[in-house]
């Protein structure tokens, strides 16, 4: 059987490393969309460009304290560019979620950067506009030119003593959801920075010029979750009741965000789903 370079279709020899005709490494990993074992070392295929998913494109996390996390890269989008983090350090709980711009290169990256600085950092017991600063440096050295600008969104919950301290840059949101007898409407705790057709005005990365973050302190008024989330949930949330809220105190953190991740998903889930679930005043099942 004639074995050709799946690059360039080329004659090859079984036993080569490399195409003699176009270099291109015969072992390299196959690509997920067209399976061509095509995929170069920065994890784009070379025959059909596509970048790679990766391992966080599905993920959980849960909290000790009753705080829960999903992240899914949604059922139109290759791979996934948002980042989440939530830690707990004694009675603080943190939570820090980040979209790439999908107009930059690398937007997973910038995001991804953003959260490994900031959550550690708000940890600590750092101020959140200062973490966010701390966070836009570590992006911005991602770039290595004007041309060349990862970028992602920012926002933070800090939540402690009953309150929560947020700052954001961009269009990823924070809610409350009070819990109750029926189905609950989102209530919104944070702006958008963003033009009135959507194009954000605000970011992290090595374009983002010199911007401070939006800071609120919320003090719940009743028992409740705080829901941080990217713009892959809020998008259908406008106009809806929140599903599984109502029974959230007979349940979980995670029951309500795979619920709330079933609910963006089955409206088309056109982007990239994080959504961070901490409880927040009151007692809570």
């Amino acid at each position: 059987m004639a074995v050709t370079c799946p690059l360039c279709a080329a004659p090859v020899l079984a036993e080569h490393a490399f195409c003699e005709a176009c270099g291109h490494e015969l072992d390299a990993p196959a690509c997920a969309a067209c399976g061509a074992q095509a995929v170069d070392a920065d994890g784009y295929c070379e025959r059909c460009g596509l970048r790679q998913p990766t391992g966080r494109d599905e993920a959980e996390l849960t909290l000790p304290g009753g705080a829960a996390a999903v992240t899914h890269k949604g059922l139109r989008r290759a791979r996934n560019e948002d980042a989440m983090a939530l830690l707990e350090a004694g009675d603080v709980t943190v939570a820090v979620v980040c979209d790439g711009v999908g107009s930059s290169p690398r937007a997973d990256e910038a995001s991804a950067v953003a959260v490994e600085t900031a959550a550690p950092a708000l940890a600590r017991g750092m101020d959140p506009a200062e973490a966010f600063a701390l966070a836009g440096r570590a992006v911005a050295k991602l770039g290595s030119s004007p041309d060349d600008a990862p970028a992602c969104t920012y926002v933070s919950a800090v939540v402690s003593g009953g309150r929560a301290t947020l700052a954001w840059a961009g269009d990823t949101r924070v809610y409350w959801l009070p819990h109750g007898p029926g189905p609950v409407a989102a209530v919104r705790l944070t702006d958008d920075h963003a033009t009135s057709t959507g194009e954000i005005t605000a970011w992290l990365g090595a374009d983002a010029g010199d911007w401070k973050p939006s800071v609120r302190v919320f003090e719940p008024p009743g028992p409740g979750s705080l829901l941080v989330c990217s713009d892959g949930l809020w998008r259908y949330l406008d106009g809806h009741t929140v599903p599984g809220a109502a029974v959230h105190p007979a349940g979980t953190s995670l029951d309500l965000a795979r619920e709330l991740l079933r609910f963006a998903l089955g409206r088309g889930g056109h982007d990239n789903v994080t959504i961070v679930l901490i409880p927040l005043g009151g007692q809570h099942g």
